[in-house]
């Protein structure tokens, strides 16, 4: 169990707190509510934009890096569709050092066409070398236009197209970071040896002062149930070829997510799973298979994808995921295959709280999902799952006409 207390600034700004006496170290983990749902859609690849632009320096603070290394840290950040996610380490004697940064570049950045061009720059090249310019690079700006065509889960965080970021002006990004940038619109978690009324005094006097700002409103449109399979065949220069089948699935942590997350680890999580097992190493279709969820906020996607053998037609390796998926919701699967990938999901998140930064990570997203002691309560969730409900879950959502399959082969 997981102790921690929370606060709220008048300022709109969220704080949990866990104390660990033990721990040498502080950790704290900022999440903001942006991600590449909230943009638009002649502008995508914004959130991940401010990722890089978060760097480079803020209004009292020319280069973030440079005072944190002084004082032992280390630091880095990710974007999703859902948020984005600020986390750093510091001793925890140092650790005013860290809400004295991270408030600096939430009260403002220190916009400027010369910092906007070199991290417009670095985007975009990124952008080419990892996802047009890499072999299977661009699987995802193919396939989330197939599965959706309303919702923004549409578009990667990398954005729809180098263009949206090149045509990034300073008025865009000012305006993006106002809007979503703000106490309100953010939770601060923290870990480490550093009592919670310390952090929340530490919060108010650094945090404090920053203007409250109204809450974005998030309200999205739902992508409707699919109701056709849908197909897409893409060449390119690559050297196998590759599937990709991916169903609609529920949305985070609620109904059904947690089978969904379960049947994944069983089908294509490791050496052990079945269709490693059967489709790898015994029936010799494909050189590696996997499945996994995309967990996401809202209803999100259940995908396994294979890289074929050479001389394995497309038509038999789809056929062979197929077949399997098919048993399992014919079949149950046995105890000692289910009680593997439950124990190893209970084992995992046991692991994933041992750490400060892990556990500040935690904090902060299950406060996002909106309950903080959902960090206690999953492994109830994930124990409540049975064997059959695996089985369900196939039947009620791994069907043809929920389906996005996406044919990626060699150019002749």
């Amino acid at each position: 169990m997981l102790a921690f207390e929370t606060h709220t600034l008048p300022n709109g700004l969220q704080l949990v707190a866990h104390y660990d006496p033990h721990s040498p170290l502080f950790s704290m983990n900022i999440i903001y509510r942006v991600g590449s749902r909230d943009e638009d859609p002649e502008r995508t690849g914004f959130a991940h934009l401010f990722e890089h632009l978060m760097f480079g320096g803020s209004l009292h603070i020319p280069r973030y890096d440079e005072p944190l290394q002084m004082a032992g840290g280390t630091n880095n950040a990710f974007t999703n569709s859902d948020f984005t996610s600020y986390y750093l380490t510091l001793p925890a004697a140092n650790a005013e050092t860290a809400f004295w940064l991270e408030s600096d570049r939430m009260l403002g950045l220190a916009f400027s066409e010369k910092s906007l061009e070199v991290q417009r720059n670095v985007v975009v090249e990124e952008f080419r070398q990892n996802y047009l310019n890499q072999p299977y690079g661009d699987i995802w700006l193919l396939i989330r236009p197939l599965a959706y065509k309303v919702h923004p889960y549409r578009w990667p965080t990398i954005g729809m197209h180098p263009a949206h970021i090149e045509g990034a002006s300073l008025e865009d990004v000012k305006s993006f970071f106002a809007k979503h940038y703000h106490p309100a619109n953010a939770v601060m978690a923290t870990a480490g040896n550093l009592k919670p009324d310390q952090v929340f005094a530490l919060a108010e006097k650094w945090f404090g002062p920053i203007p409250a700002a109204p809450v974005p409103d998030r309200s999205l449109p739902a992508e409707p149930p699919q109701q056709e399979a849908r197909h897409l065949w893409h060449q390119a220069k690559v050297p196998d070829k590759v599937i990709y089948k991916a169903w609609h699935m529920p949305a985070r942590y609620t109904k059904d997510y947690f089978a969904g997350d379960l049947l994944s680890d069983l089908l294509g999580s490791g050496f052990s799973s079945r269709l490693f097992h059967k489709l790898v190493r015994k029936k010799m279709l494909f050189s590696e298979v996997n499945a996994f969820v995309s967990g996401d906020e809202h209803p999100g996607l259940f995908i396994v994808s294979g890289k074929i053998r050479p001389g394995v037609s497309m038509e038999a390796a789809e056929q062979a995921i197929v077949s399997e998926v098919e048993q399992l919701g014919n079949e149950a699967p046995k105890s000692e295959e289910f009680l593997k990938i439950r124990n190893r999901f209970i084992t995992q998140h046991a692991f994933a709280m041992q750490g400060v930064a892990e556990k500040a990570q935690n904090l902060a997203e299950s406060t996002y999902f909106g309950n903080t002691n959902l960090v206690n309560e999953l492994d109830h969730h994930y124990l409540q799952v049975k064997a059959r409900m695996l089985s369900d879950f196939v039947v009620r959502y791994l069907n043809p006409n929920n389906c996005n399959t996406l044919y990626y082969v060699p150019k002749q």
